[in-house]
Formats: structure tokens, sequence, C-alpha cells
């Protein structure tokens, strides 16, 4: 399978132009003959904390472009958006679309980044979500959730490839990039972390977006440019790696509590 993320430089509050972006984007990665398409955390905004903008309804503007983009090019896709709630603050999520624009999952980031604010203006995920696309078995999580091994950890026996999709700030951009190669490391995965480039909301953006084997090996990565990152990736090394370096059935999961 081959995947495509797209490390973008996104206009701060303008659905439009990071459509028209993401649709160039994803079109040069079809001809590049991908499957799979990610694009960044809130790719449509920017990570704005303003709901009352953000908010949307899953017939929202953004899921219906990611579900069009999707069977335009009949690639599966997943991208981030703000989920507007009843009654509630609104979810920052992943969605997951078919070749066909059909949805196969939706994840509520679960970690919200308190020293940004994000703890007020978004309610947090309850539950990781991994779903089946082809064979293949994807976990999703987004940005902040990276610092949290713990929130992997269960999931690492249940899946071949984790995406990340995210806003990771300059300033930190070093944790970001031990963080990718330690979470495939120690889940024994795929891992594909897709971030933005650029300036929003009075910060600085690297991207350092990358595809990682499950020995931690970087297949391909975006340094610090507006570009598609793409590699090839074949599920069953997973589980060669797993049979070959059998560490996962070491853990003690009931001391980790």
């Amino acid at each position: 399978m081959k995947i495509a993320a797209l490390q973008m430089d996104l206009t701060w509050h303008d659905r439009v132009a990071n459509f028209k972006k993401a649709q160039a984007m994803a079109a040069a990665a079809k001809a590049a003959g991908v499957d799979l398409i990610v694009l960044p955390e809130t790719f449509a905004t920017g990570f704005s904390m303003d709901a009352s903008f953000t908010a949307e309804t899953l017939d929202g503007p953004t899921p219906a472009f990611l579900r069009s983009l999707a069977r335009d090019l009949k690639t599966a896709v997943i991208g981030g958006f703000v989920l507007k709630q009843s009654g509630s603050k609104p979810y920052n999520v992943a969605l997951a679309v078919d070749r066909n624009g059909a949805d196969l999952a939706l994840y509520a980031k679960i970690h919200l980044v308190g020293i940004l604010g994000e703890t007020e203006a978004h309610a947090p995920g309850s539950r990781p979500i991994v779903f089946q696309w082809e064979g293949i078995r994807i976990g999703c999580f987004i940005c902040y959730d990276l610092r949290f091994p713990e929130l992997f950890a269960p999931q690492a026996e249940q899946c071949d490839l984790m995406i990340v999709i995210a806003s990771w700030p300059e300033m930190r951009q070093k944790h970001w990039d031990l963080l990718l190669q330690a979470r495939a490391i120690e889940n024994q995965c795929f891992l594909v972390g897709v971030n933005r480039v650029g300036q929003g909301g009075g910060y600085s953006f690297r991207g350092g977006s990358a595809i990682i084997n499950p020995l931690g090996e970087i297949l391909a990565h975006g340094a610090d440019r507006e570009t598609v990152v793409m590699a090839t990736i074949d599920p069953d090394q997973a589980a060669r790696v797993r049979t070959t370096l059998p560490f996962l059935k070491d853990r003690r999961p009931e001391l980790y509590k």
C-alpha cells in the first residue's frame, strides 16, 4: 500500500484556500499511485480555539470535502476537523473515509493541550479507534496523543499501521521527531505522522511529517517545507517483525496501571 502525507502550509481560518491546496496536493499524490492520503489536524481552519468558526457537523464543509476527495480520486482519505456537539463543547476529530467516500471511522482526540487552551475549547474523546481497511488494521490518533504511550500500547497488537495527524509547533519539534520513532519501535507497527508547516495562531510549524517502519526506520520525511511525503508499506512486515522480535508478548499490562 502506498501512503501520502500532505504536509501543508495552512491558511488560517480559510476553508476555501485550504481545500483548494489539499485538492492540488492530493491530485499529485494520486498521480504517483497512492492508495491512502492523510491530511493534518484541523487542516481546513488551522489549529484554532475559536469553535464559533471551526465547529461543524458531520454534514459540514470539511467532512463533505474529505468524502468528495476520496470519491474523485478513488483513494482512502483521513483528515481532521472540529465536530460540533449538541449541548457540549465540540470534539477535535479525525475522519477516515474509503475510496467511495463512505465513512470508515471517526476518532475524537483524547488528550487535549491544556497549555494552549484546548481544554477550554474542546471536549475530550473517550475511546481509541482501530478500524480495518482493505485488510489493514489502522489506529488513528491526534497530535498531543503522541506524548502518551499508554494510549498506543493497548492497541499495538490490533494495528498494522498507526496514524497521527497533527499541528505540532516548531518550539517542540525535537519531541515530535523522537516520539514518532519511539511509538513505531515500541508498538512494532508502521507509523505515519502528518504535521503542517508555516504560521498560524501565533505559532510556527516546521513539519517533520514521516512514514516509519516497525523497526523505527524512516522511509520518507518531509523536512520543513510544504510537500507530499510518500512511501510504500508492506503490512505483513509488522507481523514478521513481531515474530522475529517477539517483544510485545513480554509486556506486563496488569502492572502498568
